[in-house]
């Protein structure tokens, strides 16, 4: 299933890279010879060190002060590197075991010792963290909950029994919305990472995100119910009472869910927080941590970040924020409903973060090469949520507006809150939902399932919806047809459903919308019925759906017949949707600017190293750039390493 670009879209493609290479900016490499790379780990200690710490370090006055990393390991310590983490003035203040890496305080003068280790493999600064409707109605997820089995009984689909790890600033336990149908709270754990020694909730986030993931339909008529109504919540504390953690802390909970989440259940972990994207997704620890966890069986969803628009509110492209920046996550960005049930109105909120990812890796003649995934992955309703207040919390005590102001019984309190933070959960509860419904998902699954059934937008592209807007109603219906006897042995091109797959629509509210019938693949997008009537090896443990694609010799994406069958279509460029399915629309930049480095094309944006061409400037397929449409975006990820609250 070979592709090959028109004639007319390699000449420009051809004219732009002599272009921008006058310019001084960055050349469209092939991507073949990037993957080829040892992905920035040269055998030197400068390539073991993430770019914004060498940066850091050279702006240092002391050798002497200490700075604090995470290392990396590719093997088992040795005795060298144990006896050089207990002298020296080194401080070794966490071991991740599960994950092969180390939370260390080093003095900034011996770094650079530390990476020329062999078995160190990255060492990265310990980055900031923060955290960035009718959600149970109009994702359709109340009207799925009750199930008729062949035999005529009923049953409620709600998560029961599976764990849903919210990773995140406490949660206020006492709340009502965590009870369930006999009062009992369903959270079934709970640990600090912060080192405040507490578990509640006093910045307000994390309560509001675990309400919408999981909270019950008990109070106020259901109105503001979560998703996965009954499911278990492990509450592991990330972020502290101002709302800030950091990759240390993230790591540590990931680590433990690591150890733990058989104890649990833990199938699905929530992470409404992020940081700026700096490395690639191949070499950040908290990238490869979400990795191992997606690799064990946890489906891992991750916010795309608040970083949608400028200080003047103009469009800005290539925000997505870590982890949202892993292809193995689920990445979700923010739908506005307009506070109603019905989603003929949904648009994409002005904030969410849109694709596509900018963290990179340098070679070792220092060029930069890109992720470029296409990211976000769906949306979900993220505007002016209502969800489970904290009692005197720091967001509400700022903003007093944020408070619903629905009753005086602390325990039973509601706040707004917008964000991609407040999307997530709403995909999280969904896939608790499908894992209760289908034990044996995998987190891939479970991905293919929730964008293949999403509803596109019309009108946004897939660098703000990736495949469309949630829809659980849908997502629901495909998963009761998917065989529960699937796993790793399974043939690919195998039958993946017990009957015919269903009709691609949905109804809710008298409003009847398309599936978007397709997924979402590192540059491109796949589409075809084959994706959900056929067993494809994508779907299985240990691999991404991103392997259902390769690059020829030339360069140019092709299907890997290894991991999809040959019924499995490739799109060609990003498409801006006119509603109907993933594949259908018109083009807004072509998918092979995604496969170099340096660029992105479209809507009057240029994204890249400073590189603006001038108004005017007509470039293939009547693309204007620089005409005050968009705005030139640096590589900075605003200018440091410290993530806003989704």
């Amino acid at each position: 299933m070979k592709r090959t670009f028109p004639r007319k879209k390699l000449f420009w493609l051809a004219s732009l890279s002599l272009l921008i290479c006058c310019l001084g900016g960055i050349l469209l490499d092939d991507r073949a010879s990037a993957n080829s790379a040892n992905s920035g780990s040269g055998n030197s200690s400068d390539s073991k060190l993430a770019s914004d710490l060498r940066d850091s370090l050279s702006k240092r006055k002391s050798g002497d002060e200490l700075v604090s990393v995470i290392v990396q390991l590719n093997g088992r310590m040795t005795s060298d590197l144990n006896a050089f983490l207990n002298s020296n003035g080194v401080h070794l203040k966490g071991n991740f075991k599960n994950l092969s890496c180390m939370f260390v305080e080093v003095p900034v003068n011996l770094v650079e010792k530390l990476a020329e280790f062999d078995e160190v493999a990255y060492v990265t600064p310990n980055r900031d963290l923060q955290a960035d409707g009718h959600v149970s109605q109009t994702s359709g997820a109340a009207s799925r909950r009750v199930q008729t089995t062949s035999t005529g009984s009923t049953y409620t689909l709600d998560g029961t029994g599976v764990g849903i790890a919210i990773l995140d600033s406490g949660i206020y336990t006492s709340h009502k919305s965590f009870t369930n149908d006999f009062g009992v709270s369903r959270i079934a754990y709970s640990k600090d990472f912060t080192g405040e020694n507490r578990v509640d909730d006093p910045y307000g986030h994390g309560t509001h995100v675990a309400a919408i993931a999981a909270g019950n339909k008990n109070y106020y008529n259901a109105a503001y119910a979560g998703i996965a109504l009954d499911a278990k919540i492990v509450n592991l504390r990330v972020l502290n009472s101002q709302g800030r953690g950091s990759s240390a802390t993230l790591l540590a909970a990931i680590d433990w869910i690591m150890a733990n989440r058989l104890i649990y259940n833990i199938r699905v972990a929530n992470m409404s927080l992020g940081m700026s994207a700096v490395d690639s997704y191949k070499n950040d620890p908290v990238c490869k941590g979400v990795r191992r966890l997606v690799d064990a069986g946890i489906v891992v969803v991750a916010a795309a970040g608040n970083s949608g628009t400028d200080s003047q509110g103009r469009k800005i492209y290539g925000q997505i924020h870590c982890p949202g920046n892993e292809p193995s996550a689920i990445t979700v960005g923010a739908a506005n409903s307009f506070g109603t049930d019905v989603r003929s109105d949904d648009t994409i909120t002005t904030y969410s973060s849109r694709g596509p990812t900018r963290s990179y890796w340098t070679d070792t003649n220092s060029t930069k090469h890109y992720d470029n995934l296409v990211k976000p992955d769906l949306v979900a309703p993220g505007n002016k949520i209502v969800s489970a207040e904290s009692p005197n919390n720091s967001l509400v005590q700022q903003n007093p507006s944020l408070d619903k102001s629905l009753t005086t019984d602390v325990t039973n309190e509601m706040m707004y809150l917008s964000g991609t933070s407040m999307s997530t959960p709403v995909a999280a509860g969904a896939a608790a939902m499908l894992i209760g419904l289908n034990p044996n998902l995998t987190p891939n699954l479970v991905k293919t399932i929730l964008m293949y059934t999403s509803q596109p937008l019309a009108g946004a592209n897939h660098l703000e919806q990736g495949a469309g807007e949630l829809n659980i109603a849908g997502a629901v219906d495909l998963t009761k047809l998917v065989r529960t006897d699937l796993n790793s042995s399974t043939a690919q091109g195998t039958s993946l459903l017990t009957a015919s797959a269903p009709v691609a629509q949905t109804t809710l509210y008298n409003y009847t919308f398309n599936w978007s019938g397709g997924v979402i693949l590192d540059q491109t997008y796949g589409k075809g019925t084959d994706l959900i009537t056929k067993y494809q090896k994508v779907y299985g443990l240990g691999v991404l759906l991103g392997d259902a694609t390769k690059l020829n010799s030339s360069g140019v994406l092709i299907g890997d017949s290894m991991f999809v069958t040959t019924g499995v279509l490739l799109g060609d460029s990003i498409l801006t949707s006119n509603g109907t399915s993933i594949g259908s629309g018109t083009s807004f930049l072509s998918s092979g600017v995604l496969l170099g480095d340096g660029v992105l094309l479209g809507d009057g944006v240029l994204l890249g190293d400073g590189v603006l061409l001038g108004d005017g400037v007509l470039l293939g397929d009547g693309v204007l750039l620089g005409d005050a449409k968009g705005v030139l975006l640096g590589d900075s990820f605003n200018g440091d390493n410290t993530a806003c609250m989704y």
